[in-house]
């Protein structure tokens, strides 16, 4: 079995006039026309605004999800500012997942409002209301209940709710499921996170997109520095604020 849901991404070239004709991830895509998504985990990583969620969002929306969340069954829209960008990718698939879910954190509250409105069996979400659990125990729930295996999970941000122990324990919960034959495509901002080994990182910047080691991943770099000596970026930090 194919152990990869999604191969590769292909593109059309990007006539929308909107903001994302000026995203640097847009601008590279129209010039490679390509982007190789072959492998269990691939990471995005960049810089606030550089269109990680954009990509992710049209990616998931390409691929049959809800573009605030869900599994392909949900169909809610609390607010419509999903982009173009879906209308002009293909995904190249090696083979049909038999689960799935988009993990969008800026719209979780609104997927667990439809857990609830639509009355789906709670014990998929760790036997409570998402609305009853903290930001960080709905999303632990749903990876460890709701994620059966065999399927593609695309999650955008999924650290934002996740305190560094955490985001330990959702490295576990991906092996599992990598091991049983699962895919992830993740936009994030941990260094924990994408220390995951052998995983993809493609780096967003306004040059573009590059793929990247772990070691010099922006993200990896500057937390390491800042670890090493913290009293060096507070110098420069609060000397600006004088």
């Amino acid at each position: 079995m194919d152990r990869w849901y999604i191969q590769a991404l292909k593109t059309s070239y990007c006539v929308d006039h909107s903001y994302i004709a000026n995203l640097a991830v847009v601008e590279y895509l129209n010039k490679t026309r390509y982007l190789d998504l072959g492998q269990s985990v691939t990471f995005f990583v960049g810089e606030n605004g550089t269109g990680k969620s954009t990509l992710i969002e049209a990616i998931a929306v390409c691929a049959g999800y809800n573009a605030e969340g869900g599994s392909k069954n949900f169909r809610f829209s609390s607010r419509d500012t999903t982009s173009n960008l879906h209308n002009y990718l293909t995904l190249v698939k090696g083979s049909y997942e038999k689960d799935g879910f988009f993990l969008r954190a800026e719209s979780f509250y609104n997927v667990a409002t439809q857990v609830d409105d639509l009355g789906i069996d709670l014990s998929a979400y760790g036997g409570k209301s998402l609305h009853e659990q903290s930001h960080g125990e709905c999303f632990m729930s749903l990876v460890q209940n709701r994620f059966h295996g065999n399927g593609l999970y695309i999650l955008d941000e999924p650290e934002s709710a996740l305190s560094p122990l955490r985001q330990l324990t959702l490295l576990g919960e991906m092996h599992r499921l990598v091991e049983r034959n699962s895919q992830f495509i993740i936009a994030t901002h941990s260094p924990i996170l994408l220390a995951y080994p052998n995983a993809k990182i493609y780096q967003i910047t306004d040059a573009g997109i590059e793929e990247v080691r772990y070691e010099d991943c922006e993200h990896y770099k500057l937390t390491k520095q800042f670890l090493e000596n913290p009293n060096h970026f507070f110098r420069y930090l609060f000397s600006n604020a004088e």
